[in-house]
């Protein structure tokens, strides 16, 4: 039995359509009908927006392809952690994987769970902003419901991921539709002297950026799940090659709707700026686009948790976390422990959470890592050129996405220094007093075992072998 045990791994269930669904569907998140007024705001001009969000497309589509390098050279789970843990070595990979697990992916969880919740909620509280216990309530219940869903069935959940991804998409092409008859209709004053008021101070387009970047994160997320897609070598650069210019195009002609229906007056004054436009163009059927955007966040909610939970586990099945994250459920073939995890630290950050900081502050501390693990590619590619490698992009990419990275990370302190980027960089270096004694020298407490134990037998699971 223990012989069998210890051969578990998870099965490769994620084929191309699923793969494409993982991707485009965690991409269209809240962001799309959140942020685009935020980029207006900090940049200060239509034409300047639209720029943004298409250099942000441009950047997803960069970074995506190194990372489908990376996920065909190290064809393992776990993302950014096992690129840095194979690159930079076992501390930098600690310091990654404890910020992402009590950060990064609860933070972004939290933040998706929100807006899902301001949106779905908005339709019973039309003439009065929605009670906040109540927002927080609902997006309780869809980060629980989420972690059932994902700890059950793998298949089953990448069939909820698919079904939204329609969902959104067709709610998108509603707006776009509606922006392209109001066009035709005339209605363009907003793109009269489209650049005026353009703000090119290094904060404000570093701010614009990582409000635009928001919307399309989620184009790593299948390097997070490699071990459990078919065929990776082929079907994970097939898969970002096919949804980050989807989403591109989708996300610059919905910003194009929005402003031929807005003006960016009115858009800049908007919280939720799908919902205005809802309200203008389709009257007393704008509670439509409530619906539409919240399932649009559900779905991604869906795609974060069930990359997110995989990081979990491969720093485990690393030893970077304790034993127990690393199992599967014996029958199920999930990582369990590692979902129900990450689903406890979510909760924990979504009690204060605020939208618009989640965004700034995870954004800031996600760069920082995407810029360490481009970095690995650019070394393996000089140190390690007789590595086999079924897909390659070239070494120019890897440098764009680097120097973007340098600025993302600089831009908002440099020009307006603030104390909450200070605080986050120092909890991310508090990491190093925790590897020291935990990692390192392995000075952990006996009944870790003990306890270990119990939860194994108590959640029916077993360790795993990497599936490769």
């Amino acid at each position: 039995m223990n012989d069998k045990l210890h051969k578990l791994s998870l099965k490769r269930e994620v084929g191309l359509l699923s793969a494409v669904s993982l991707v485009a569907g965690t991409m269209i998140g809240s962001g799309i009908f959140m942020s685009p007024q935020l980029v207006l705001f900090n940049i200060g001009s239509p034409g300047a927006s639209l720029v943004i969000w298409a250099a942000c497309g441009i950047l997803a589509m960069l970074g995506s392809l190194c990372y489908a390098e990376l996920g065909t050279v190290i064809k393992e789970s776990g993302g950014e952690y096992v690129y840095i843990i194979r690159t930079s070595g076992q501390l930098v990979a600690f310091v990654f994987v404890f910020n992402s697990i009590l950060v990064g992916s609860p933070a972004g969880i939290a933040g998706v769970s929100l807006s899902f919740a301001e949106y779905a909620v908005a339709p019973f509280f039309q003439d009065c902003p929605s009670p906040p216990m109540v927002v927080k309530c609902v997006a309780v219940s869809a980060i629980v419901g989420l972690a059932i869903i994902n700890s059950l069935n793998v298949r089953f959940s990448m069939s909820v991921q698919v079904y939204f991804l329609v969902a959104k998409v067709l709610g998108l092409a509603v707006i776009v539709i509606g922006g392209m008859a109001l066009l035709i209709g005339g209605h363009a004053n907003s793109f009269e002297n489209a650049f005026e008021g353009t703000k090119l101070a290094i904060n404000p387009v570093g701010v614009a950026f990582y409000q635009g970047l928001w919307s399309y994160d989620g184009w790593n997320n299948l390097n997070y799940v490699t071990e459990e897609l078919k065929h990776p070598e082929v079907n994970l650069p097939r898969a970002v090659m096919i949804a980050v210019p989807m989403v591109t195009v989708i996300y610059l002609l919905v910003n194009v709707s929005y402003l031929a229906a807005l003006t960016p007056q009115e858009m800049m004054s908007s919280t939720a700026v799908a919902v205005t436009w809802g309200n203008k163009v389709l009257g007393s059927w704008g509670w439509v686009m409530s619906v539409a955007a919240a399932m649009s966040a559900f779905g991604s909610l869906n795609g974060s948790f069930f990359s997110g939970g995989r990081v979990c586990f491969v720093a485990a099945r690393e030893g970077h976390m304790p034993d127990i994250l690393s199992m599967a459920h014996v029958r199920r073939l999930t990582p369990s422990p590692a979902l129900i995890f990450t689903t406890a630290i979510s909760l924990v950050v979504l009690i204060p959470g605020d939208f618009q900081s989640i965004v700034n502050l995870t954004s800031f501390r996600a760069w920082i890592f995407y810029g360490i693990t481009v970095s690995g590619l650019l070394y393996l590619k000089i140190k390690k050129p007789e590595l086999s490698r079924p897909y390659k992009v070239p070494i120019l990419f890897p440098f764009l996405v680097i120097v973007t990275a340098i600025f993302l990370v600089l831009a908002p302190i440099v020009d307006d220094p603030q104390i909450k980027y200070l605080y986050v960089t120092l909890f991310m270096l508090s990491s190093i007093m925790v590897y020291v004694p935990f990692i390192h020298f392995k000075m952990c407490p006996g009944i870790l075992d003990k306890v270990t134990l119990f939860l194994q037998l108590f959640l029916e699971v077993a360790p795993t072998q990497k599936n490769v």
